[in-house]
């Protein structure tokens, strides 16, 4: 059988009859019950029998005047038992520290007096708080029927908020008749919760459970009786103090910290800070502040003086970031967080420290003596070739401006690493900063008018055979830095001219790995784009199909069984004239002038030239090879016969040594074979005799008569230098200590350009460059058919950015250009405007 459930049923009707005088022993017998439980004596009390009590006076209409009573009664034991506890601690030294701030006293009578005072609040909160708990279960039904039916505030509420209107808002008594200003008891309160928080601020031990008790008594008051969620005491009296009285605490520290300590200390104050008010709030104030007291720390300790504290000398962002101060970047990225989510001030100076240190590269290569490091321009050579060679080419202002290159770029690179690692470990890659650090970059590499330039000899330096020296993982950072810089440029065809240059050196010279040569190309593809490797590749198809060619080539003179042809043997390499750089296929100049200004070479030369020429056509008709004197080598077998009247010594024999030169010092050595013991030929002869232009003579002479270990010719003067009125002769006592001997092959050194090389190099780069926005402009008119100037140049700048900047002026004249070539028209009536004709 299913047990009712316990209802409160009003009595049967014929109760209601009986007489209405029950009241006063009914409230006589609840104002004795509550009496004993203020003063903490209900073990003895019936709660069934009060219960019926309130329940009888209820049923019978009075709940009206139960309810005044309760409170009434309420009040008087207020006035007549609490209150007197209360003013006895309200003293007027209490007045005077915590209200009026009279100095003289020392923080542990503050304290001491304060906790005093709280202590007694407490308790009288306490003791009221459980009397009305157990009152308002005594008059439960009173709460249920009468409050419900006439909603009115619950009878808890109405007598729970007799404190807040008999103690907290009380006027203080005759301890405070001298004040002119009217105190009430919360205002002390208020004093020395802020007053016990300071001191605990300042390093003071307090009583934090003592002062959490008082603030939840806050939490739990509430403005009125209706007990309305957003007007608690807490947060309508106490809170706007507690953070008015912070932001003054925190104002004067920050001052003071301005005036007495620096940037690294005022980081690491404002980080403690912030964990001990949020600390503080879970344990002594209220959660419901922690995000507010947190706001004050960041506008008054942190955002207040930020760009003082950044600007400091010796502390501040800039020596932060110079002395690779990493924690201290780690808590500033932390704190500027808190206080700015565009993080201006931390990009700023950011941005503008890049520049600056960006700039001191560039300077300190003003400012250094490559002369000693000269020997690093690396050809290949080994250790003891580059000692020989740091002997002759100390000073040689060309390798120093290239060890300058490669210098400015590790430079780069190193501060390149050095921001990378700030990003990462201090400002977690914030994509913010991430941006500010890459255009700031961009910026001062741009600014250098040498940049492009650099980067390629610096890859061109890496790539070089000192690559097979490396680890795969170390050959992939080399790539990988190659590609950040290249990131960077902006005048990227000037990079793809200068890269084309050096590649075709190191390919044609067998200077670098090809399989590291064809994976730096596959990584700048993917990053730039088909158009900006195309050339590239099709140099190293050429490169490929040579090596076959060469080989089916070889066959087929075996196949001949020509005695002479064995005699010399060829390795060719077929160039397509797009695919390689000017200065490579005979300096720019067209096939007539090519021809015109020819070298004379050898008769076993040119035999076996015609007898490649003819092999070449038999399936290629059509084609015209010109060879390109300039950018080969060959090895030539030497023999030094025995010097009379030597008996002993390398001289009293036959010498034979290989030595490696170029196209035209073989050329030039070729002419010795005919002279005489004593003969000697002068510049201006061996230029006749081969045709040789007067500059490249005079680099290859130099190498064959000035450096010691390839002097196979004797000058006349033995000067440094060679002039046209230099006479030179067959070196009968050459004498050197290896078999192979690499004569230095001028065109094959990578170097930074002069002067007037640089002005030539970017006059073709221009011209090209009109060839390509011509280009440009004439596809996007071809698409859009009718479109405005503007337009029609933000067009072509948006199209052109992957590969350079585009100069306005220079878009417009090739725009007036393609109108006077008519590949466009302006449309009648609207000269801003043009029409593509096809």
């Amino acid at each position: 059988m299913a047990s009712r459930p316990n209802k409160i049923r009003p009595i049967r009707k014929p109760i209601m009859n009986r007489d209405q005088g029950e009241f006063e022993p009914c409230w006589a017998l609840l104002r004795d019950a509550m009496t004993d439980i203020h003063l903490q004596n209900a073990g003895r009390l019936s709660f069934e029998q009060l219960y019926r009590a309130s329940y009888k006076i209820v049923l019978r209409k009075k709940g009206a005047l139960l309810y005044e009573r309760v409170r009434d009664f309420e009040q008087e034991w207020f006035r007549d038992h609490i209150m007197p506890n209360i003013a006895a601690l309200i003293t007027k030294n209490l007045i005077n520290i915590s209200l009026l701030q009279h100095p003289g006293s020392s923080s542990h009578e503050r304290r001491e007096m304060g906790e005093k005072f709280l202590r007694g609040i407490r308790d009288s909160w306490t003791d009221h708080n459980r009397s009305m708990n157990m009152i308002a279960d005594v008059l439960m039904y009173l709460d249920r029927v009468y409050t419900l039916e006439t909603k009115q505030p619950s009878l808890f509420a109405v007598t729970i908020g007799l404190f807040r209107d008999n103690v907290l808002q009380s006027h203080i008594g005759t301890a405070a008749d001298d004040i002119e200003q009217d105190f009430v008891v919360f205002d002390i309160l208020c004093a020395v919760i802020l007053d016990l928080i300071n001191m605990e601020r300042d390093g003071d031990i307090i009583n934090r459970n003592l002062v959490r008790k008082i603030t939840a008594m806050l939490e739990s008051l509430y403005e009125t009786d209706d007990e309305i969620e957003n007007q608690r005491l807490y947060l309508t009296l106490f809170e706007p103090r507690y953070l008015e009285a912070s932001t003054e605490f925190y104002r004067k520290e920050c001052e003071k910290l301005v005036q007495e300590a620096n940037c690294s200390t005022w980081l690491r104050h404002a980080q403690r800070r912030l964990n001990e008010e949020r600390e503080r709030c879970g344990t002594t104030v209220s959660i419901m502040t922690t995000d507010k007291i947190a706001s004050v720390v960041e506008k008054e300790l942190i955002e207040a003086k930020l760009d003082v504290f950044l600007a400091m000398e010796g502390s501040g962002l800039k020596p932060m970031i110079d002395n690779d101060r990493l924690d201290d970047l780690s808590i500033l990225y932390q704190l500027i967080s808190r206080v700015d989510s565009t993080k201006s001030a931390l990009k700023v100076i950011l941005q503008r420290r890049v520049r600056e240190l960006g700039q001191e590269i560039e300077k300190a290569l003003k400012n250094t003596d490559f002369s000693v490091v000269s020997a690093a321009a690396g050809d290949g050579e080994d250790a003891g070739e580059a000692a020989e060679k740091a002997k002759a080419q100390t000073l040689n202002p060309t390798q120093q401006q290239t060890a300058a290159a490669i210098k400015w770029v590790d430079d780069v690179l190193q501060l390149k690493d050095k921001f990378d690692r700030i990003l990462s470990d201090c400002f977690w890659d914030d994509l913010l900063l991430q941006s500010a650090i890459t255009r700031s970059f961009s910026d001062f590499i741009n600014s250098f008018n040498r940049s492009s330039e650099y980067v390629s000899l610096f890859i061109d330096d890496n790539l070089k055979r000192g690559i097979k020296t490396k680890t795969e993982a170390e050959v992939d950072a080399v790539l990988d830095k190659a590609i950040v810089l290249l990131r960077y440029l902006s005048d990227r065809d000037m990079f793809e001219r200068y890269y084309q240059k050096h590649l075709a050196k190191r390919l044609l010279h067998g200077k670098s790995e090809i399989h590291t040569e064809k994976e730096m190309v596959s990584r700048m593809k993917s990053e730039m784009g088909n158009h900006f490797t195309s050339k590239f590749e099709g140099m190293f198809k050429d490169m490929e199909l040579s090596k076959d060619l060469t080989d089916n080539y070889r066959d087929h003179i075996a196949s001949l069984g020509d005695a002479d042809h064995k005699k010399v043997d060829l390795n060719i390499n077929v160039l397509t004239t797009n695919n390689w750089p000017p200065e490579v296929m005979g300096g720019g100049t067209s096939k007539g002038e090519g021809a015109k200004t020819d070298c004379f070479y050898p008769p076993e030369i040119k035999r076996l030239q015609e007898s490649f020429y003819k092999y070449y056509l038999k399936d290629r008709s059509g084609r015209v090879l010109t060879w390109v004197s300039s950018a080969g080598n060959a090895d030539i077998k030497c023999v030094f016969p025995k010097v009379p009247g030597k008996e002993t010594g390398p001289l009293s024999k036959e010498r034979r040594y290989e030595l490696n030169v170029s196209t035209y010092g073989m050329i030039v050595l070729m002419l010795f074979n005919d002279l005489e013991d004593g003969e000697s030929l002068s510049f201006d002869e061996i230029q006749a005799k081969t045709n040789i232009p007067a500059p490249e003579l005079m680099r290859t002479l130099a190498s064959l008569s000035s450096v010691p270990k390839c002097r196979v010719l004797l000058k006349e003067p033995a000067t440094k230098y060679v002039k046209n009125t230099d006479k030179f002769s067959y070196n009968a006592q050459f004498v050197s200590k290896a078999i192979r001997i690499k004569a230095p092959v001028i065109s094959s050194i990578s170097k930074v350009e002069g002067d007037e090389e640089r002005k030539e190099t970017e006059r073709k780069n221009d011209q090209t460059r009109a060839h390509v926005i011509d280009a440009a402009v004439v596809r996007i008119m071809k698409q859009r058919k009718l479109l405005a100037h503007t337009k029609l140049v933000n067009e072509v700048i948006s199209q052109l950015m992957g590969r350079f900047k585009p100069d306005v002026p220079l878009i417009k004249k090739r725009i007036e250009d393609l109108l006077a070539r008519e590949y466009l028209e302006r449309v009648e009536g609207d000269s801003s405007t043009y029409r593509y004709l096809a």
